[in-house]
C-alpha cells in the first residue's frame, strides 16, 4: 500500500530532516521575475536563436539519444501517482469492423498523473506559501481544471545546448550511494575532468550517478532516496542562467536532504525562485558511455494546456 502522506512516510523513516529550518525562505524571497510582470518561461528565456544555432554546432555524429525512461504501472514514483493504459476497440463488439475492407483500430485511455517516469516539472508545480514563480498566488492560478499561468503550455520549444555531468565518473562508483550532495566544487571537478570549460544562459545540465540500475531491482530503495544536487549546487546553476537541470534520479536533489535543509528546498530555489525547469528520471547512461559530453538538446512537451508536469522523451543530438 503506497502512504498516503509522502513526507510523513519519510519523516518516520528517518529519511527526512523533519524540521524545517526557520521561514526565513519565504521572506527573504523577491519573487518578481527578472524577465518582467508577464513571463511565464523563466530562465528558458535564455534559448535564442542564436543560443540554437550555436547549439545545432555540437552534432558531429549524428546520433540521438532518447532520455525518456519507459512509463507503466510498474514504475515507481512519488505517493500517491501512479499511471495505467487501458486499450480500448470502439463499436467493434463481438468482431465488428468498419467499411468495406473490415478495417479495425485500438483506441488507449490513460489514467493517472503526469508526475509519473521522465517528467518535466512546470513552474506552476512548486510554491513557496502559496506563491509561485513571478508572484503568481494559488489563489489565482490553482483552478481544478487547470492552472491559469504557468502551465505546461506555456514551456517553450526548447533547442539548445545540453551537457552531460559523469558525478559516478568522478567518484569511482558504478552506482552513487543516496544523500551524496553535488555543490559547487562536485560540479567544478566534474567539468575540469571531462575538459567541459563552462556553463551557459540557457543551457540544460544532467546529471549522471548510475540510480537507474536500481530501477526494477529495488524499487522501494530507488523511489525513496537518492544521490543528487544541493543547494549550493542549484544556487550556483541558477545564478548561471541554465534552463533546466536533470537526472537520473526521481527527484534531482540529494535525498536524505542535506543538514538542516527544507524538504525539497533545491526544488524551491530552482521553480519558484529561479525559473528552472528540473527534468526527472532521465536516462544519460548511453551519453555517459559514449562521452558525449556536450550535445544538441530538445524538448518540446505536450501542450496539454493547464498541466503542472509532463511525462517527456527529450532527445540528445551528437
Amino acid at each position: 500500500m503506497k502512504p498516503k502522506n509522502h513526507i510523513g512516510a519519510l519523516c518516520a523513516a528517518g529519511v527526512l530532516a523533519c524540521v524545517v529550518a526557520g521561514n526565513g525562505m519565504a521572506e527573504d524571497w523577491k519573487c518578481a521575475s527578472k524577465f518582467g510582470p508577464d513571463d511565464q518561461i523563466g530562465n528558458s528565456n535564455y534559448i535564442t536563436p542564436e543560443k540554437t544555432l550555436a547549439a545545432t554546432k555540437l552534432v558531429t555524429k549524428g546520433k540521438a539519444y532518447r532520455l525518456g525512461i519507459e512509463a507503466n504501472s510498474k514504475t515507481p514514483a512519488y505517493p500517491p501517482r501512479y499511471i495505467t493504459v487501458t486499450v480500448v476497440q470502439p463499436s467493434q463488439q463481438a468482431g465488428q469492423t468498419i467499411g468495406p475492407h473490415k478495417l479495425t483500430y485500438n483506441d488507449d485511455m490513460i489514467t493517472g498523473w503526469n508526475g509519473v517516469g521522465p517528467q518535466l516539472d512546470g513552474l506552476g508545480h512548486i510554491g513557496i506559501d502559496n506563491v509561485y514563480y513571478n508572484c503568481f498566488k494559488e489563489a489565482d492560478i490553482g483552478k481544478i481544471t487547470g492552472l491559469t499561468k504557468l502551465g505546461i503550455e506555456t514551456v517553450p520549444p526548447i533547442a539548445t545546448r545540453g551537457i552531460v555531468l559523469d558525478m559516478a565518473g568522478l567518484m569511482g562508483m558504478e552506482t552513487i550511494k543516496e544523500g551524496t550532495t553535488f555543490n559547487v566544487a562536485e560540479i567544478e571537478a566534474a567539468m575540469k575532468r571531462q575538459g567541459i570549460s563552462r556553463i551557459e544562459k540557457g543551457d540544460v545540465v544532467l546529471f549522471y550517478t548510475g540510480w537507474l540500475k536500481l530501477l526494477g531491482v529495488d524499487d522501494k530503495r530507488y523511489a525513496s532516496v537518492e544521490p543528487g544536487l544541493g543547494r549550493e549546487g542549484a544556487r550556483y546553476l541558477a545564478e548561471k542562467g541554465v534552463a533546466a537541470i536533470g537526472a537520473d534520479t526521481w527527484a534531482v536533489e540529494a535525498i536524505p536532504f542535506e543538514k538542516d535543509a527544507a524538504p525539497f528546498e533545491v526544488h524551491e530555489i530552482l521553480l519558484p525562485r529561479s525559473g528552472v525547469y528540473i527534468l526527472e528520471n532521465m536516462n544519460t547512461e548511453e551519453l555517459v558511455k559514449d562521452k558525449a559530453w556536450e550535445f544538441l538538446f530538445t524538448l518540446g512537451p505536450a501542450r496539454l494546456t493547464g498541466a503542472v508536469q509532463a511525462i517527456i522523451n527529450p532527445i540528445a543530438i551528437k
